[in-house]
């Protein structure tokens, strides 16, 4: 297993392993990072933005999943963690805890807090945010893009 930075190669692959992903959730819907423009081209999207970065996890010479970190408030010092996915083969190993380990890493040298969205009903995922510290919020921070999601986290980063 490797964790390593995104590259423009991997666009297409974890396009897909995201769009598929939601698919089988039935969450191919507006609202949700399905339809998000940015997917065409991570590696650019995160490139272009200051103190960001998207990580892709590699099983035998496979891209099988990545996360993102991205600003969400810089006037407060508050990053989103970002399109955390894997594909469904991978699931259950243990990658989504060294995905978050080495996005959370990142974060903590840029921002105050870390922000993001989900589902309730992610019941996996809302279980590992939970486990690195993410506290449930009544309501989505402003500014927040995805409305299909209904369930908001925040940690502290310091």
């Amino acid at each position: 297993m490797i964790i390593r930075e995104i590259k423009k190669e991997d666009n297409a692959r974890v396009k897909k392993i995201i769009q598929d992903s939601l698919k089988s959730l039935g969450l191919a819907i507006p609202g949700t990072a399905y339809f998000d423009p940015q997917l065409n081209d991570l590696h650019q999207y995160y490139n272009n933005l200051k103190h960001a970065n998207y990580w892709v996890v590699e099983m035998d010479g496979e891209v099988v999943g990545g996360i993102g970190i991205a600003p969400f408030n810089e006037h407060d010092k508050v990053c989103e963690l970002q399109k955390l996915y894997l594909n469904t083969k991978t699931q259950g190993l243990g990658l989504g805890k060294k995905l978050m380990e080495t996005a959370l890493s990142f974060a903590s040298k840029h921002y105050a807090k870390c922000y993001l969205e989900t589902k309730h009903e992610l019941k996996n995922a809302c279980i590992l945010y939970e486990k690195f510290g993410f506290t449930l919020l009544h309501e989505p921070l402003s500014g927040s893009d995805h409305s299909a999601m209904d369930a908001w986290y925040l940690k502290d980063l310091n």
